[in-house]
């Protein structure tokens, strides 16, 4: 009887919003994120002729594309099947994605994924069990898997998040280049793989003067970080072709005062308990936070955050901002890791910690433009207790095609 009940509330509902005026219905839709459109598509023939009106998709993916995603894939088991999870800046709750009917038929039995990184409609997955790569559309529900890459197979191990970029295509949402650059023999090499013709290409880097060096549009992919000094790749991306173009390599350097006391640049200094550091790398930006051991205890407290970003010139890391105290508030943490990106003049910060066995999520955006902090609140993470985490990544908006 409830069951009945409710099957005909749900139906009445349905009608009654497929009565409302067709401007009114598109606007309803504009204020929604793309999975909820998707499941929208479902309601009945009327809204999908909506939501599949050309002119409506412009204007939708005009707003879209702009919004922020941070996917967070976990898993209870090694060779359990993962759950995707993924909030963006627009939403109030997380959307539990079903990434796992998309990769039905497409992924071994057992096959151990990691969630690699993401932009756009795209999630890269690496596969620790065949060591391959295989791109989802989250959008599309599509799957390929990418042709082994130059060096041969590689494990999640073998991969580092601040060393790769996957870029859209700005043109075509199917497609899009993979970017990671790798020292091979003592030389800084780029690999790029390109979606729409499914090959790989390879460029060696060059040294150069520093006084020569632009940013533009420049892509950084991080090579190698020591505790005074760091190798990154600059690729010269303009118009994404980078025809009789060659990747450059910078070796900024971080002024000693800045890290004293904290000889480490990469997770923990072990040789300082009592402040120990954090590099979190992204783009030609890191963030340094420091940590002070509480007494007596094994958590951590965050006791300030800061954004350097790579000089004009390369040459040096120059300190842009520090968090202020109501923004990071001491906040109690155990292990922490985390990612980075900037897009749209906005440096996005997400740090992964844990507190006596609860894992949380917090995200920090600073515009550099306005000189303004913000902490975004983020619905509790629930889905995470009890999981392994298997990938952290933010992304930009999802978009339909035309």
């Amino acid at each position: 009887m409830e069951k009945s009940q409710r099957c005909n509330k749900d139906t009445n509902t349905n009608i009654g919003f497929c009565l409302l005026p067709s401007e009114l219905i598109q606007n309803i839709l504009f204020h929604l994120c793309i999975p909820e459109i998707i499941r929208m598509k479902l309601l009945n023939k009327f809204v999908l002729n909506t939501i599949s009106d050309q002119t409506f998709i412009r204007q939708l993916n005009h707003g879209s594309q702009r919004d922020t995603w941070i996917f967070v894939y976990t898993r209870r088991w090694r060779r359990d099947n993962g759950v995707l999870h993924g909030f963006s800046n627009r939403s109030v709750r997380w959307f539990k994605i079903p990434v796992n009917e998309i990769l039905t038929g497409e992924v071994f039995p057992g096959e151990d994924l990691y969630l690699l990184t993401a932009s756009g409609n795209f999630l890269l997955f690496a596969s620790n069990t065949h060591s391959g790569i295989l791109a989802v559309d989250l959008v599309d529900k599509s799957v390929r898997r990418i042709n082994s890459c130059p060096l041969g197979p590689r494990g999640t191990s073998s991969w580092r998040r601040s060393g790769m970029k996957l870029v859209p295509d700005p043109s075509n949402p199917s497609h899009f280049r993979f970017m990671f650059a790798e020292m091979v023999n003592n030389r800084p090499v780029l690999f790029t793989y390109h979606s729409n013709t499914t090959t790989w290409t390879t460029k060696e880097a060059e040294e150069v003067n520093n006084w020569g060096f632009k940013k533009n549009n420049n892509v950084f992919l991080s090579l190698s970080n020591r505790p005074h000094e760091s190798t990154v790749m600059s690729v010269d991306d303009v118009d994404g072709s980078m025809i009789n173009r060659f990747p450059t390599i910078l070796r900024p350097r971080m002024n000693q005062d800045a890290i004293r006391g904290c000889p480490s640049s990469v997770g923990f200094s072990r040789n300082d308990l009592e402040s120990q550091l954090l590099h979190i790398h992204g783009d030609e930006y890191k963030v340094v936070i420091r940590l002070d051991t509480i007494e007596l205890s094994k958590l951590k407290r965050m006791k300030s955050l800061e954004v350097w970003e790579i000089s004009s010139n390369g040459e040096k890391w120059e300190l842009v901002s520090r968090a202020p105290s109501e923004v990071i508030s001491n906040k109690l943490c155990g292990v922490m890791m985390g990612c980075l990106e900037r897009r749209l003049g906005v440096i996005r910060v997400a740090l992964m910690t844990n507190r006596e066995g609860l894992w949380n999520i917090i995200w920090l955006d600073y515009d550099k433009e306005k000189d303004k902090w913000e902490w975004v609140p983020l619905p509790h993470c629930r889905f995470l207790q009890g999981s392994n985490m298997a990938g952290i990544s933010f992304s930009s908006g999802l978009t339909f095609s035309l």
